[in-house]
């Protein structure tokens, strides 16, 4: 585990359902870009729940974290970042936000935490870390019941 780190907006809204802690950084860190991305979510929800849900990741968000920003150093990062994307076969504009909080670890030389690591693939020099999704393991717990 790292002392800091940057979580993405899937380990963000994932958090409270992590059941290991201890795979997450000592000091979890938001960027703005995450923030940004999180602040769409109840303006185009499809439902009040939904916009509910929505609103409460955000406001947590913005009660539990003081988000790093995008900054020059995380601009002209993203410029590789995005070539590195373009070289693996992938479209830049497609995880837009993804690419800009992978921009900003990488200029501040911080690990990203992730549980959509597929997400970052073909992105140089950034330090990815899994995190086990709780329905993946839920699934794996309700397997090795089923098989005993």
């Amino acid at each position: 585990m790292s002392e800091q780190g940057i979580l993405d907006i899937s380990t963000v809204i994932l958090r409270p359902r992590l059941t290991d802690a201890t795979r997450l950084p000592a000091v979890p860190m938001i960027t703005a870009v995450t923030l940004a991305e999180l602040s769409v979510g109840p303006l185009v929800a499809q439902t009040d729940a939904e916009r509910a849900a929505r609103q409460a990741h955000l406001q947590q968000a913005e009660a539990d974290f003081d988000p790093l920003p995008f900054d020059a150093a995380a601009a002209r990062t993203f410029g590789q970042v995005a070539a590195d994307l373009r070289h693996a076969g992938r479209k830049t504009s497609a995880r837009a936000y993804d690419a800009l909080i992978a921009a900003t670890a990488v200029a501040r030389g911080l690990p990203l935490y992730t549980v959509n690591p597929d997400d970052f693939r073909g992105i140089n020099k950034l330090e990815l870390v899994e995190i086990p999704h709780p329905d993946e393991l839920d699934a794996d717990s309700a397997t090795e019941t089923t098989d005993r």
